[in-house]
């Protein structure tokens, strides 16, 4: 994105991937905690205290803040495992399910929180190492564990029903995506959609910002239409920062289901 200049010689710079990479707050270097990893660890805290909080005394005739965890909870048992899983496994699964759909759902949402103004799904790391650390290893390890080492690489890359002349292609295919690039893409929808959003709004915040402060009298005006976008975007970026977090449940339990399942 090129520089706005005007005519009075001041430069728009917009913002860009360099806006993402924050400073270390403590330390430095390798080692430095960025407001990101302080967020993530806020994240838990929140999410712990807010269900503590709202289950310590659980009544018939929920209150409100009882009503808003289960109906929570209710969502992602029902609505998101339940259906990708199915009623004989989904159960066990809850808790994984849950927790994440919660956990992105928070750290998703910390882009329109003032002062915080950061979804931290934005940065690469963090939706990489929830989607091959915890996601990729738990469908696959319910997978071998219940078709048994050959049988679940047997399902997977060779089920019935596949011509034996595109078989070995058709495994080559079903194994890229299996074992490479269902972990990649599940972590690359959430960011992708986090910083695309997050950064869109700040062109319009900091592009509007600019033309009150430094363009001429009859530039000013077009600043109401950027702050107005800005405004609408945010709008939209809160749902599509729900919208993410059911995504990265939901396919997540998909996983789980398609690896526990008897057929392909």
């Amino acid at each position: 994105m090129g520089a706005l200049v005007l005519a009075e010689g001041a430069t728009f710079e917009p913002p860009g991937v360099k806006d993402f990479n924050l400073p270390a707050l403590i330390g430095s270097g390798y080692w430095g905690i960025t407001k990101p990893m302080l967020m993530v660890v806020l994240s838990i805290v929140i999410i712990g205290a807010f269900f503590l909080l709202a289950t310590r005394n659980l009544k018939t005739v929920p209150g409100k803040g009882q009503f808003l965890a289960e109906g929570i909870y209710n969502f992602g048992r029902n609505n998101i495992a339940r259906e990708q899983i199915g009623s004989k496994d989904f159960q066990k699964f809850v808790p994984l399910i849950f927790t994440l759909f919660i956990f992105v759902l928070v750290n998703n949402i910390y882009g329109i929180i003032p002062v915080l103004q950061f979804p931290t799904m934005a940065r690469i790391g963090f939706p990489i190492a929830l989607s091959v650390l915890v996601v990729y290893p738990v469908y696959h390890y319910v997978g071998f564990k219940r078709h048994g080492f050959k049988g679940y690489l047997k399902k997977e890359l060779a089920p019935p029903g596949v011509p034996g002349f595109v078989l070995p292609l058709f495994a080559i295919i079903e194994f890229a995506e299996k074992f490479f690039l269902n972990p990649i893409t599940l972590a690359i929808r959430v960011f992708a959609a986090m910083f695309a959003g997050h950064l869109i709004i700040m062109v319009f915040t900091l592009g509007g910002s600019f033309l009150l402060t430094e363009a001429s009298g009859g530039l000013k005006p077009v600043s109401a239409f950027a702050f107005i976008f800005a405004i609408l975007m945010t709008f939209l970026e809160a749902f599509i920062q729900v919208l993410q977090a059911y995504i990265f449940a939901t396919l997540t339990a998909n996983y789980i289901g398609a690896a526990l399942a008897s057929e392909h």
